[in-house]
């Protein structure tokens, strides 16, 4: 564009002819002396008008100040100045040709000030050394300064997620402004500026002089060249509105309650008053017609058909007969089975044991997974998929081990600066004397020495450093990088006798404000830039501050990058060895004045299986109580003389014998297939199959207790037709459980598939070996010998059998006090009651896993934990990565991802932008870093970083001088134009390995070296990233929610370009990703289990539906319940609870299928009798079975460290005990009394019959 001199020559000429020999009037003309900044010049004090410029300079002057056509005319600069002017605005220039306007702007303000033929209109020399010019004032126009800076102040540094004034303008893009920007530039403390500039700022002439205004380029215009208007990444103004995020939805209310609340309330009222009102209308009823007092509601049994003086004529309908035929086929097989493991005990434990010794033999190739992605992660998942692609092509997230520094001293205090401005608070933290104490510690860490194999690692064996092999210093982000890690550039100070001008405050100041720089604005000229090449950032180095106020920080965070290595276990173990000492020297560290909070990449797994361990003594004792108690309690003890034979120990230890037996075989038999376990497994399902496995245990052993044998009956004949009574039932619950866990397996959650696949075959093979070994051991009841001591035997003699005190209990007093008439009602009106309140909390439960719950109650994590949630401001990185196919050589798939000028408006890069500037909603923090963009300002021509040989056509990096070093591009509007084809494929090997430097700060090797995935022939680019930060996330939702937003972005972006279809990857989306889900796959998972419990019910029950209908709807109940339980237990809803609820599912059969089917055989006259018969038979055994045993076992969890086995253990359990007892014992024979299914006509025909005329006729009728 032409430039605004404002002056039109000839009219000025008649108006002042003097003016216009003033006007062409220079300041200075060429270089003389040295410069007191190294490597700079002065100018030389010239007064005289300007000079032709060399024909040597028409090509600089065409690169530098592009559309300034001066033609032959004068200028005030020679080629040597153009040369110095290039030099220095290198750095700068590259960071704002993103944007063409503000380039064009920028380069106007250094083109006039450099070269103007009208220089003493604008500029005024005001010292000088000799010959040299060493201050001048510039008169620029307030306008200009506006525009320019307007047009600048949006324009990204992809590299390092920042504005690029916040490393242009010596302090943070918000605290920079048009005026301190231009003072900052010309400020002869910036490193880059020879002597001091002086800009005085004025739309009106000044002391004589008319500041330079220039034309300008807003940044949404385009330039005279053809440039393109700046890119809405780079200029607020082109984006139109800021995106809006979506109003929160209002929760769901009903007269500003919740709705749920409401509703169940409101159901739950309408239940009492219905329900009542039938059961005081049948009442009523009842009384008129004088009926029993144990009348059912719907009398739909009429006794006399059952005791009809013809017990030929059955009205039996085809179900209840198919019914009757298969209980009756089940009850013969099993009478039969059970006769023969009598007979033939040795065969049927010998083979037993093979099978079993056999099956446990697999254990010997048991692994057991500790790596929390295999736990949590399925492998056909999205997010385990997505991380399996990224390590493949980028390689793993490196580990970390990090240090969060507090002090226990908390008066912050006041720095005044020596050259004005208000007092600055400091946070204690940033004390001296801590900083040193801090750098202490942080050295005496880099020291560390560990031992692999004989090997001694230090940690500049395992660092990442990113520039590396020139530079193979650690990555350490830290505030004292800021100090290159040095007690002495800390210590640095400027200053006299009476006052120090600059100092490790004014340096910190500086340094936050642009970290990436390498020379500070103070006296002291120190660097920002850390030892390893790159910024320290401080929303990464700094926690506990405000806003941007980094000098309130009230914690440091130290962290030092450690590399990942994928499939090599050498290195890795090398890796894990120096954390393994680095955690050892922590934990004995102690300071009075630090206060430090630290993990490793190892610690969470280290203190899981500490705590593992540390809970095996709680396990045993809980399991030593439950085995204690089942020895005891199998016995009936008659009579203190038959103490030692009745008691039943050993019989109790054998049973628990088979428990874990059955265990050991579902261990070794999926160890056999290859799949391995998980500590889950190892510690739920034992307990889970002595719940299954003791209930049946005691129904054997107590039907056995009360039974007579038959006159003429041997004791194999007794024990076969006791085993064909109780059999079913067990086999009912057993299958029920196994076909339920089998179809959990269905699930996506390999914590919740594994224990399915173990806890069926353990149920099921625990089944067996109960029908057999068992069995064949209960010949030990007969034997009148002498428990544990079976040498001995008493004499035979007669003994009085005696019902145990719980079954008289069960039978003489709960059981009748339980169907009582005005009890029934109280107790449904309870239990629904239960059921409402659960219903309308089930929805609050809340969804995820604290991880501080994983830790142990001493554990070091949790401090680090805690302080990670309280002082840090960043979230973690996440990357949105862009697979093989996109053709980055063509302009089409280069606007489809990339953010600058000529890019999509919904490009990847502008979308993630976008997404930025509502980081409350997407949780998306900082504009991402595109490779892309920073490549396309690498290789322009007018920059000094894409430059290669001549002679061999190798890399020439900017810091080399050499005659035979060329620009890539020509300095043409094609050369300037962004590369295509072979050419963008030719020089983008150059960028990724270019360390950046004072000549070039868009070298690629550090920041992008990984994040391109270059074919090796150089035919293309394959898989790439472009990374951005998560904001802070601090609980399980936060997490959730942020996985949550970036597929969502990733999709907006897959439906705006069709042909690129990006996902994001951060390291915590494997173990969150679950949550995403985790309420449907519970309702799935427990939706099958109710399913096949239902099918297998109604089967094993005689084809009786409503029977299985009860149960199943009682097990939901229960489950329901538990979801309340879990709300007002602060359990939250993830794998380890989905386990204990699958495991709910299967407990509770045991609870309420043996009575259902005790209700069912039952041929009492009406439900209520039959209801009372089940309870008071049935019920003593599962009490005694499940409940008991249980709650001894799980009162011990209580007192373990792990806060996991308190919560998700102890109280589940707690509650799945009480809950299924609750049901099974108390609602489910209430609820049989009211709408039980009808007596099964064929059953108690068959059972008269095959009872007529024998001993167990009488005892049946009594």
């Amino acid at each position: 564009a032409q430039s605004k001199l404002s002056y039109d020559g000839a009219f000025l000429g008649k108006l002042c002819p003097s003016y216009l020999v003033d006007a062409q009037h220079c300041v200075w003309y060429g270089e003389c002396g040295d410069s007191k900044i190294a490597g700079k010049k002065y100018n030389c004090n010239y007064t005289g008008p300007p000079k032709p410029l060399q024909a040597e300079g028409h090509e600089l002057l065409a690169e530098l100040c592009p559309g300034y056509d001066y033609g032959d005319r004068s200028l005030c600069c020679d080629v040597d100045q153009l040369n110095s002017l290039k030099g220095s605005l290198q750095l700068p220039l590259q960071f704002l040709s993103r944007c063409p306007a503000c380039s064009s702007n920028f380069m106007n303000l250094f083109c006039e000030l450099t070269c103007s033929p009208h220089q003493s209109r604008f500029m005024n020399s005001t010292d000088f050394n000799g010959p040299s010019v060493t201050e001048v004032q510039y008169y620029i126009g307030q306008t200009f300064t506006n525009a320019m800076y307007n047009a600048c102040k949006d324009v990204q540094a992809p590299s390092s997620n920042v504005k690029a004034l916040s490393l242009l303008c010596g302090k943070d893009a918000k605290d920079c402004n048009a005026t301190n920007w231009i003072q900052y530039m010309f400020n002869i403390n910036n490193g880059q500026s020879p002597f001091p500039i002086i800009p005085i700022f004025s739309d009106v002439p000044v002391s004589g002089y008319t500041p330079m205004n220039n034309k300008t380029y807003a940044c949404t215009e385009g330039l005279d060249d053809g440039s393109g208007p700046c890119s809405c990444q780079d200029c607020t103004k082109a984006c139109g509105p800021k995106p809006v995020p979506p109003p929160v939805p209002p929760p769901w209310t009903i007269f500003g309650i919740d709705a749920m609340t409401v509703i169940m309330w409101i159901s739950y009222s309408a239940f009492l008053l219905i329900f009542f009102g039938a059961v005081l209308g049948v009442w009523y009823y009842r009384k008129r017609t004088i009926m029993s007092e144990y009348g059912p509601i719907l009398d739909s049994n009429n006794p006399l058909s059952l005791n009809a003086d013809n017990p030929d004529q059955v009205n039996a309908s085809c179900c209840e007969t198919l019914g009757e035929r298969f209980e009756n086929a089940l009850r013969t097989l099993f009478s039969s089975w059970g006769s023969f493991c009598v007979r033939h005990p040795s065969v049927v434990l010998l083979g037993s044991l093979i099978l079993v010794v056999g099956s446990s033999g697999g254990l010997v190739y048991m692994r057991i997974t500790t790596d929390p992605v295999e736990l949590w992660s399925s492998p056909s998942s999205q997010a385990r998929q997505e991380k399996d692609f990224f390590d493949s092509h980028f390689g793993p997230f490196f580990r970390t081990a990090q240090l969060i520094i507090t002090t226990p001293i908390v008066d912050p205090f006041l720095y005044s600066p020596y050259f004005g401005g208000s007092d600055v608070p400091f946070g204690a933290i940033l004390r001296k004397d801590i900083l040193h104490q801090v750098l202490d510690l942080q050295l005496d860490i880099e020291s560390l020495t560990a031992t692999y194999e004989g090997q001694t690692v230090t940690l500049k064996d395992i660092c990442l450093a990113p520039l590396a092999p020139y530079n193979t210093n650690c990555t350490i982000l830290s505030v004292l990088n800021y100090f290159q890690n040095s007690h002495d550039v800390l210590d640095h100070s400027a200053g006299d006798d009476f006052f120090v001008y600059a100092d490790y405050h004014s340096h910190f100041l500086y340094c936050v404000s642009a970290p990436a720089s390498l020379n500070d604005t103070t006296l002291l000229h120190d660097p920002c830039l850390g030892t390893y090449g790159g910024p320290i950032f401080p929303w990464l180095a700094l926690g506990g501050y405000d806003e941007t106020n980094y000098n309130n920080a009230t914690a440091l965070v130290v962290t030092f990058p450690v590399n990942n290595y994928l499939n090599d276990s050498v290195r890795l173990g090398k890796a894990r060895a120096w954390e393994k000492e680095f955690v050892k020297f922590m934990k004995n560290f102690k300071n009075p004045n630090l206060t430090v909070a630290f993990s490793a990449e190892r610690s969470i797994e280290d203190e899981i299986d500490r705590e593992s361990k540390s809970d095996i003594s709680t396990i045993v004792v809980s399991y030593v109580i439950m085995f204690v108690y089942i020895s005891l309690a199998l016995g009936h003890i008659n009579s203190c003389r038959r103490l030692m034979v009745d008691s039943k120990i050993s019989l109790g230890i054998s049973g628990i014998l088979i428990v874990l037996s059955s265990v050991s075989s579902s261990l070794g038999i999926f160890s056999y297939c290859g799949i391995p376990l998980t500590l889950i497994v190892i510690e739920v399902i034992p307990f889970l199959v002595l719940a299954v496995g003791v209930d049946n245990i005691f129904i054997v052993v107590q039907a056995y207790q009360r039974d007579e044998r038959m006159p003429q009956e041997e004791l194999h004949q007794q024990i076969g037709r006791i085993l064909g009574d109780v059999a079913p039932s067990m086999l009912l619950s057993s299958l029920s459980e196994t076909v339920a866990f089998f179809l959990g397996a269905l699930s996506n959650m390999p914590a919740v598939r594994t224990f399915s696949l173990f806890a069926g075959l353990a149920v099921f093979i625990d089944f067996l070996l109960q029908i057999s070994c068992f069995v064949s051991l209960l010949i030990r009841l007969t034997a009148n010998r002498l428990d544990i001591f079976c040498c001995a035997k008493l004499p035979e003699g007669q003994e009085t059998r005696t019902d145990s005190f719980l079954f008289r209990f069960f039978k003489k007093i709960f059981a009748p006090f339980v169907l009582k008439e005005w009890v029934r009602p109280i107790i449904v009106a309870v239990f629904v009651g239960m059921l409402s309140f659960s219903i309308a909390v089930v929805n609050k439960v809340e969804i995820g896993l604290d991880q501080k719950l994983s830790m142990p109650d001493d554990s070091y994590v949790l401090d680090y934990f805690k302080n990670l949630t309280m002082y840090l401001h960043t979230g973690a990185p996440v990357y949105f990565v862009v697979e093989d196919g996109l053709n980055y050589s063509s302009l089409e798939g280069q606007n489809a991802v990339c953010g600058g000028v000529g890019c999509n408006n919904d490009s990847l890069v502008q979308q993630v932008y976008s997404a930025s500037l509502i980081s409350n909603y997407t949780t998306i923090g900082f504009t991402p870093s595109s490779w892309l963009d920073d490549y396309f300002d690498w290789v322009k021509p007018q920059s000094s970083c894409c430059r290669y040989y001549n002679t061999s056509g190798e890399f020439c990096n900017a810091s080399v001088v050499n005659s035979s070093c060329v620009h890539c591009r020509p300095m043409t509007p094609a050369g300037k134009q962004r590369p295509e084809g072979e050419d963008f494929m030719q020089f983008l090997p150059m960028f990724l390995s270019d360390n950046p430097n004072t000549k070039c700060g868009k070298g690629g090797h550090a920041a992008y070296a990984a994040a391109v995935d270059v074919y090796p022939d150089l035919t293309g680019v394959g898989a790439t990233y472009f990374m951005t930060y998560h904001t802070i996330l601090k609980e399980s939702p936060d997490f959730t929610e942020a996985l949550k937003m970036a597929r969502i972005l990733a999709a907006n972006i897959t439906e705006h370009k069709m042909n690129i279809s990006p996902f994001p990857r951060s390291i915590f989306y494997v173990f969150y990703e679950q949550y995403l889900t985790i309420a449907s796959d519970t309702a799935f998972n427990l939706g099958v289990s109710l399913a096949a419990i239902l099918a297998v019910s109604t089967v094993l029950l005689g084809f009786e539906v409503w029977s299985a209908v009860l149960v199943s709807v009682t097990i939901a109940m229960i489950l329901v319940n538990m979801f309340g339980v879990m709300w007002l237990w602060s359990i939250s809803l993830n794998a380890i609870s989905l386990v204990n609820l699958v495991m709910c599912c299967g407990i509770s059969v045991e609870f309420c299928s043996h009575i259902v089917r005790a209700f069912s055989i039952s041929v009492k006259n009406n439900r209520v009798e039959r209801a009372e018969e089940a309870l008071a038979h049935m019920g003593s055994s599962v009490f005694s079975g499940i409940t008991l045993t249980k709650f001894g076992g799980i009162l011990i969890l209580a007192l373990s460290k792990s806060q996991i086995f308190q919560v998700f253990y102890f109280r589940m359990y707690l509650a799945i005990v009480l809950l299924g007892a609750a049901h099974g014992l108390i609602f489910l024979p209430v609820l049989l009394s009211y709408i039980g299914p009808s007596v099964n006509k064929a059953k108690v025909f068959s059972a008269n019959k095959r009872n007529a005329g024998t001993e167990r006729e009488r005892l049946l009728n009594y």
